[in-house]
């Protein structure tokens, strides 16, 4: 398989999954504003979590344009990837109907935990299958600081979800302000 196959499938899962998740905001049966504030907990799970799928979708985009050679290996990584994001919308959707109760917050703090280790599998899979310069190496070994660090901040969410679900959800935006920017190590390496 050649790698524009891998991404091209890549970006039509990611594109179904933020499909489903918008899906899920129900229109209100009336014209007038107030209608639209009982939708606040759904619009805000799916903001919070089309940032998260977009910020996957950039960091895959960057990730594969490293690939050299397309194993079996990493078609599997890939689509152990693509299944923890693809769950992504049903915690989305659970999140915003039930106002961000605990055990929805929980949820949705371990389907992203599990996206983020599904994502460090693949870069992993991706470094064994390709040689790389010791620029990539270094620029990869930061991302995996970085999601080392975001898996440790998912962990401490899940466990104040129970005090307070508010600094769950700060800890959660956290992360993905932590992954916002893509890191341009990466194609710095690429330039080398």
């Amino acid at each position: 398989m050649n790698k524009s196959r891998l991404e091209a499938f890549s970006d039509g899962v990611i594109a179904i999954i933020i499909t489903i998740m918008v899906l899920e905001i129900k229109t209100p049966h009336s014209a007038e504003w107030k209608d639209l504030l009982p939708l606040y907990p759904v619009a805000l799970s799916y903001i919070l979590s089309f940032i998260y799928v977009a910020i996957y979708w950039g960091n895959h985009h960057h990730l594969l344009h490293t690939v050299k050679k397309v194993t079996p290996s990493i078609i599997w990584a890939n689509a152990h990837l693509l299944f923890w994001l693809s769950l992504i919308p049903f915690a989305t959707a659970w999140m915003g109907e039930n106002h961000f109760a605990a055990h929805t917050v929980v949820l949705y703090a371990l389907f992203l935990m599990l996206v983020g280790g599904a994502f460090t599998i693949l870069q992993f899979t991706i470094v064994k299958s390709n040689p790389y310069s010791p620029e990539m190496q270094v620029a990869l070994k930061r991302q995996q600081r970085k999601a080392l660090l975001s898996v440790t901040i998912y962990l401490v969410a899940i466990g104040t979800t129970f005090v307070n679900t508010a600094i769950s959800g700060v800890l959660i935006f956290l992360v993905a302000v932590l992954w916002f920017i893509p890191d341009n190590n990466i194609a710095k390496a690429l330039e080398a």
